[in-house]
C-alpha cells in the first residue's frame, strides 16, 4: 500500500524573488537549449539553475561541474533567504488551469512525499520503458543536491475523488500560491498542514495502486538513490530517502488530457505514397489523403473521429502526399508474430503498430535513429516544411485505462505513447532528503 507523508517542503520566499512566474521552470526534459536561456535570463534564481544548469568550460572537473553549480546555488539561496523552508509538514493543492484543443480544463491534484517501492512490488507501477543516459544524469543531480527538485507525476484510481475532494474542502476560502507559467497555463497551489486532513487522505489513499504518468527517470533515480544511502549504512525507516516528491492526481480526475505525440522521421527510405503502399502490403488499407504538409489537420480530424489505435497518417516527403492507413487483420496476425512477447493489449497501441509493425517490420529499420516528437498538428506542418524528414505519422495517443491496463499486466509502453499535459512546474516546492 503506498504511505502518503507530509514533508517541510522548501520554498521560494516571494519577497525576495517577487513574481514566482518568474522563479519556476517546467521539467528538464521539455526545456529546449533557447527556453534554458530564456529561464536564465528571466530571473538570478529561476530554477532552471537547479535541475538543469548549463554546461560551462571546464566541467570536466569532478568538484565543479553543473551538478555542483546547481548544489551550490541550492545552498546560497537557502542561506541567502531566496528560498525557506516551511515551518510545519505539509501536503501541497495543485491545480493547474490551461487550454488545449480548443477547451478549457482545471486538472487537480496534490503533493505529498509517497514512501519508494521497487516496481514489481505491485504498489507503484511504470509504463514507460527508461534509458540509462537521463537516469545517470538525474542520480548525479540528486545525489549532489540532496533533494527531489521536480515532481513525479502519479496516477491513483478514485472514482469519487475522494482523497481530493478531503483536500479542497481544507482549503476552501484560501488565498492560493499562484505562478502562471511560459505556456500561460496557471498553476495555483496551497499548503496543507492540518494534521487530520493529511491523515484522513493518508487513510484514503493506502488501499490504492500508483501509476507513474510522467517521471519514470525520477521515480527509478529515487528508488537508486535509496539503495546508495542503505549501502551506505545511514538509512533508517524515517529517512527521506525512503520517499519521493510526487503529484498524486485521480485518474478519474475531468482535467486530465493525454496529448498525441506524432513522429517526424530521419533514416527511413525515401519513399513516394505508393512505393509506401507496397511496403506495407496486406497488413493495412491505404487511402490516399491529399497532397501537401498543410492537411495535416484534416488527416489528423479523420483519425480522432475514428478513435481506433490501428488507423494512422503516413505522410512521404517524396510525393508531399498523405496517406490514412488502417491494420487489417493480416497486419494484427504479423504484429502477433513479431511481438508475440507482449500482449493483445499492447499490440492494439498505435505506438506499437508504428514502430514495431511498420518501421521495424515492414520496412525492415532495426535501428531507427530517434525521431522528433510533436504534439500539435501545427508543429507537423511547420516541421515537414523544413523537408527534413522523409516520413511523418500521426498517431492516437495511449489512454489512462491503456496505462492502468498495461501497467498491471507488468508490461511497458513504447517511448513517449503518453503526453499528459501540462507539464508540472518544477520550484514551486522541493523534496529534502537530508
Amino acid at each position: 500500500m503506498p504511505e502518503i507523508q507530509a514533508f517541510r517542503g522548501i520554498r521560494y520566499d516571494l519577497g525576495h524573488v517577487g513574481s514566482l512566474g518568474d522563479v519556476v521552470a517546467p521539467p528538464y526534459d521539455v526545456i529546449s537549449p533557447e527556453l534554458q536561456e530564456q529561464l536564465y535570463k528571466q530571473h538570478p534564481a529561476n530554477v532552471v539553475r537547479l535541475i538543469l544548469n548549463r554546461q560551462e568550460p571546464g566541467d570536466d572537473d569532478e568538484a565543479n561541474n553543473r551538478y555542483t553549480r546547481a548544489a551550490r546555488f541550492l545552498r546560497n539561496w537557502q542561506s541567502e533567504g531566496v528560498l525557506f523552508t516551511e515551518p510545519d509538514p505539509a501536503v501541497y493543492v495543485y491545480d493547474q488551469q490551461f487550454t488545449a484543443e480548443g477547451r478549457t480544463f482545471n486538472r487537480r491534484g496534490f503533493m505529498a512525499r509517497v514512501r519508494l517501492s521497487q516496481f514489481g512490488e505491485g504498489i507503484v507501477f511504470p509504463h514507460e520503458e527508461t534509458m540509462s543516459v537521463p537516469k545517470a544524469d538525474r542520480r548525479m543531480l540528486m545525489a549532489v543536491c540532496r533533494a527531489n527538485l521536480s515532481q513525479v507525476f502519479g496516477l491513483y484510481p478514485d472514482p469519487d475523488c475522494q482523497a481530493q475532494n478531503l483536500l479542497e474542502a481544507a482549503v476552501a476560502g484560501q488565498t492560493p500560491i499562484v505562478a502562471i507559467d511560459h505556456l500561460g497555463v496557471v498553476n495555483r497551489m496551497w499548503p496543507v498542514t492540518d494534521v487530520s486532513v493529511i491523515a484522513d487522505v493518508a487513510a484514503v489513499m493506502g488501499p490504492k495502486p500508483i501509476f507513474i504518468a510522467d517521471g519514470h527517470h525520477r521515480y527509478e533515480t529515487a528508488c537508486d538513490y535509496r539503495e546508495q544511502i542503505y549501502d551506505s549504512g545511514a538509512l533508517s525507516t524515517d529517512h527521506p530517502a525512503n520517499f519521493v516528491l510526487m503529484m498524486c492526481v485521480a485518474m478519474e480526475e475531468p482535467g486530465l488530457v493525454v496529448l498525441p505525440t506524432h513522429r517526424l522521421f530521419t533514416g527511413l527510405p525515401d519513399m513516394d505514397a505508393q512505393q509506401l503502399a507496397a511496403k506495407l502490403g496486406d497488413c493495412f488499407t491505404t487511402q490516399p489523403a491529399g497532397d501537401g504538409a498543410d492537411l495535416a489537420a484534416e488527416v489528423w480530424e479523420q483519425i480522432e473521429s475514428a478513435d481506433d489505435q490501428g488507423i494512422l497518417g503516413l505522410f512521404t516527403q517524396k510525393d508531399r502526399r498523405w496517406t490514412l492507413v488502417e491494420l487489417t487483420d493480416a497486419g494484427h496476425q504479423r504484429l502477433a508474430d513479431m511481438a508475440d512477447d507482449h500482449s493483445q493489449d499492447w499490440r492494439d497501441l498505435g505506438v506499437s503498430i508504428l514502430h514495431r509493425l511498420i518501421v521495424q517490420g515492414l520496412l525492415g529499420v532495426a535501428d531507427l535513429a530517434k525521431p522528433t516528437y510533436v504534439h500539435e498538428v501545427e508543429e507537423v506542418v511547420r516541421e515537414l516544411k523544413t523537408d527534413q524528414f522523409p516520413m511523418a505519422a500521426l498517431v492516437m495517443p495511449a489512454t489512462v485505462d491503456h496505462v492502468r491496463t498495461l501497467s498491471l499486466q507488468g508490461e511497458r509502453m513504447p517511448s513517449k505513447s503518453t503526453y499528459f499535459y501540462p507539464k508540472l512546474l518544477s520550484g514551486l516546492v522541493i523534496n529534502p532528503l537530508d
